[in-house]
């Protein structure tokens, strides 16, 4: 099927604009509700971010190559990807580029917070992989239109809290997701059904395992380095074609 570079991307352009719109509602809001609205919108937020988060996870018991059980390749990719991701110092780059947004737009306090808080939360999930990858192949876009819906619900929960630092988070959007859209064409051989592929499944687990992880920072129960295992997500199908394998 041959599709135009912007039908491959128009799930992914609806999402920025959601994500914006949220966004600017929730700037505006934020400056007539107190501190204590405030934390209670990202405690909100972060309950339904453990939600999400295990209801990814779940998927790693879906993922199996052959006797290798989906749950240890997805540690494996887990840890493996906090390695990289700390060598290269994901966290600190990632903190750094909204510290930069940050200086450049005049953010107040939490900008940086909401930038990296927002980029991780709509770019790591099974609806940016499974529906970036629908709308570059097929030119549909309805998974990334429910995708935009959330997001931009969940941009105004945010911005409510933390400001304008999660309006940026639009660009990481346009950047990841719109690639994936566009690089999706060369996927069509080898991830013919994206929904039930092991290795997109695999992914999706370990993302809701770092989905987790988020919702636990926002909950101030922890601080878990999120970005840090972002390698994990590429390491993930990698480690499933091995164990393949060897099985």
């Amino acid at each position: 099927m041959d599709l135009a570079p912007l039908s491959r991307i128009d799930g992914t352009l609806i999402n920025v604009v959601t994500v914006l719109t949220g966004s600017l509602l929730g700037v505006l809001v934020r400056q007539h509700i107190s501190a204590r609205m405030q934390k209670i919108i990202v405690q909100g937020v972060g309950l339904v971010t453990l939600f999400i988060g295990f209801s990814m996870a779940s998927s790693l018991s879906k993922a199996a190559a052959g006797a290798f059980d989906g749950v240890i390749l997805g540690l494996l990719a887990l840890v493996g990807g906090g390695l990289l991701g700390e060598a290269l110092q994901l966290e600190e780059r990632l903190e750094s580029f909204g510290d930069l947004l940050k200086k450049k737009f005049r953010g107040g306090g939490g900008f940086t917070e909401g930038f990296v808080a927002a980029s991780l939360l709509f770019c790591i999930g099974p609806m940016t992989l499974i529906g970036s990858i629908n709308n570059g192949l097929l030119g549909d876009p309805t998974l990334l239109l429910i995708k935009s819906t959330l997001d931009g619900l969940s941009s105004l929960a945010l911005a409510a809290s933390f400001g304008p630092g999660v309006a940026f988070s639009a660009l990481v959007v346009l950047v990841y997701q719109g690639g994936i859209s566009l690089a999706a064409g060369g996927l069509a051989a080898a991830i013919p059904d994206p929904a039930a592929d092991p290795r997109v499944l695999l992914v999706t687990g370990v993302g809701g395992l770092m989905i987790l992880g988020l919702g636990i920072n926002l909950l101030e129960l922890t601080r878990i380095r999120v970005a840090s295992f972002l390698p994990a997500l590429l390491l993930a199908p990698l480690f499933w074609a091995l164990a393949k394998v060897l099985s």
